[in-house]
């Protein structure tokens, strides 16, 4: 199975910055995708941005020119660069790893907030 560690959360004041890491350990063959997820209390997890094997990304609308994804194949480690936080990017932060002919796997979520 694949397990995944994140670290870097926090509290920030708006306009701050935060770096999110996530590593991925044990079978970690054939991983096609490394995305990130967010969950606001009272809401549901909502996409946030993924990167394929290739170095393609994606983001969701809300966080597009603010965060930036990016993965080191050789650490098998999956970032996340926060710029100009919101208040609304108050959340938990969870990465998510998906593998050609396997399930997906969750991180234990990292706390973000996002205030004065």
């Amino acid at each position: 199975q694949v397990q995944l560690v994140e670290s870097g959360g926090g509290l920030v004041e708006p306009g701050g910055s935060l770096k999110l890491s996530c590593t991925a350990s044990g079978d970690t063959n054939h991983i096609i995708l490394m995305g990130w997820y967010r969950q606001a209390p009272e809401k549901g997890r909502d996409f946030v941005a993924s990167i394929s094997s290739a170095h393609s990304t994606n983001y969701a609308d809300a966080v597009k020119g603010r965060f930036t994804i990016s993965r080191d194949d050789a650490s098998n480690t999956v970032f996340l660069q926060m710029n100009d936080l919101k208040p609304e990017d108050t959340a938990v932060y969870y990465c998510k790893t998906v593998r050609l002919m396997g399930s997906d796997t969750w991180g234990q979520g990292t706390q973000v907030t996002v205030a004065s």
